[in-house]
């Protein structure tokens, strides 16, 4: 009886671990889908003249906090003024 209840718990186990795994195969094909749309924007973007490199940078500056942005921005002056870069 005792191997019984051990292999009912490796089956159970086994099932849970394949079910994770499974899981995360369909997350994995579906972040590819994702970013192969990703692409797709931005070769259409490229296709109509956009700079794409700008634009990922716009996409970067809007995830960020506008006080850290404009942090940012004051000390870039600040070092090009320095360097006589103004």
């Amino acid at each position: 009886m005792n191997d019984e209840i051990t292999d009912a718990t490796y089956r159970v186990t086994a099932d849970e671990l394949r079910q994770f795994i499974e899981r995360f195969e369909r997350l994995e094909i579906e972040k590819k889908e994702i970013a192969d749309q990703q692409k797709e924007v931005m070769a259409e973007a490229k296709g109509r003249g956009y700079d794409t490199k700008v634009m990922r940078k716009l996409i970067t500056l809007r995830k960020r906090d506008q006080n850290d942005i404009a942090e940012e921005e004051a000390v870039l002056e600040m070092y090009k003024e320095a360097l006589g870069m103004q």
